[in-house]
């Protein structure tokens, strides 16, 4: 099912698939073209990474294990010159690789195999994030109205998808969140004290046509926990409620 909720979105849109498997390449470049995005593929990272600093799409979804030249590096070369958003898509599921990849400037992360409806659904996510973020840069009414959400020792930064956390004793981190991840914790947040079903969790990062299981909604509450204790090492702010769902608390 098209997600007709955000139908100039792809009516518009060009996004660069960069994958050395060719059958990835046509599966995601038909369903995509299916939902209205333009296309445009490549089967190497060399090739890639000129034509996209030469000719920036909307959004790059980027295979990290590649020959020649892997995602990261075609990444690092793209920061030099663009912030056009990137979503890596692969099939290494380490921490230590999201931590790396979000660090030089990777917008999201989705591993291998995947649902081609969550993809779609994290490209729509992305590009709207950017959407929001470009207006608040250059109009100041919207980023007035888009002030910073903070909720004891948590600074959230909707317009820059930026958080911070306050660790104590002068420490403060900054958190490098997905979009998705972001999504869940500003539901979480907006409302403190307030238990947060998981269908409710899913309603805020997905779309309501996109099928997510519970343990989807439990492992991005997993891995966020996990970011802000790397911060914090008594980082207790999101409780689980169990049978219930989830809820941030201000310390």
């Amino acid at each position: 099912m098209t997600d007709t909720s955000a139908p100039d979105i792809a009516a518009t849109t060009t996004i660069a698939l960069v994958d050395d498997d060719r059958n990835i390449l046509t599966s995601v470049s038909i369903a995509l073209q299916a939902e209205g995005f333009g296309v445009r593929v490549y089967s190497d990272g060399d090739t890639a990474a000129r034509a996209l600093i030469e000719n920036p799409p909307a959004l790059v979804v980027l295979d990290i294990k590649m020959p020649r030249m892997d995602g990261m590096e075609v990444l690092r070369r793209l920061r030099e010159k663009s912030q056009v958003p990137v979503i890596f898509l692969t099939s290494k599921d380490t921490e230590i690789d999201e931590a790396l990849g979000l660090a030089m400037g990777a917008d999201d992360y989705i591993g291998k195999p995947f649902s081609q409806r969550l993809l779609i659904e994290r490209i729509r996510a992305v590009l709207r994030r950017t959407a929001n973020r470009r207006l608040a840069e250059t109009a100041p009414d919207a980023a007035a109205a888009a002030e910073p959400i903070v909720r004891g020792r948590l600074t959230m930064d909707p317009a820059r998808h930026r958080v911070h956390w306050d660790g104590g004793d002068g420490r403060r981190g900054d958190v490098a969140l997905t979009v998705t991840e972001f999504m869940i914790l500003e539901t979480l947040a907006g409302r403190p004290g307030f238990v947060k079903s998981r269908d409710q969790l899913m309603d805020a990062a997905y779309s309501h046509d996109v099928y997510v299981d519970d343990r989807t909604i439990d492992s991005h509450i997993k891995r966020l926990r996990k970011k802000f204790r790397a911060v914090d090492h008594q980082f207790k702010a999101i409780e689980t409620l169990y049978g219930v769902g989830y809820r941030f608390n201000e310390e």
